[in-house]
């Protein structure tokens, strides 16, 4: 039987979460917080370690400015640098959330997690300058 990868949150996925207590806090919907960290303890977590493949793959979005296009060529460059999947990046799809993450060999990283009322990912923040995953 194959190993569960092992489930880590990355630093970047932390302030995401806290990022997410301030906003629901600030429209006066603190327990949706609460809610929230029950859905990924008792779901979106043991989801992702029995089906590490569960979400779509990232990269697969389709580009739509020239922006975005040079943004996931960077991308894909850390990336091949961290791994040869280019489909590793993938994102989990909640009913108010998307959650970035990456299966890097037997580890399973939390990258990013926005409520569908923020903006967009901060990828820049998150990869650095930097190869490696935190």
């Amino acid at each position: 039987m194959a190993r569960k990868p092992v489930v880590r949150l990355t630093a970047n996925f932390e302030r995401n979460l806290a990022d997410i207590e301030r906003f629901l806090t600030a429209a006066e919907a603190p327990n949706a917080y609460d809610a929230l960290l029950d859905e990924l303890l008792d779901t979106v977590i043991p989801n992702l370690e029995r089906f590490p493949g569960i979400g779509r793959p990232f990269l697969a979005n389709a580009a739509r400015s020239v922006e975005t296009t040079n943004a996931l060529e960077a991308l894909r460059a850390k990336l091949s640098a961290l791994t040869p999947d280019p489909e590793a990046l993938r994102e989990y799809i909640l009913d108010q959330y998307l959650v970035l993450y990456a299966q890097i060999d037997a580890n399973l990283y939390l990258l990013a997690i926005r409520h569908h009322r923020q903006l967009s990912f901060d990828l820049q923040s998150h990869w650095g300058g930097t190869s490696s995953l935190p």
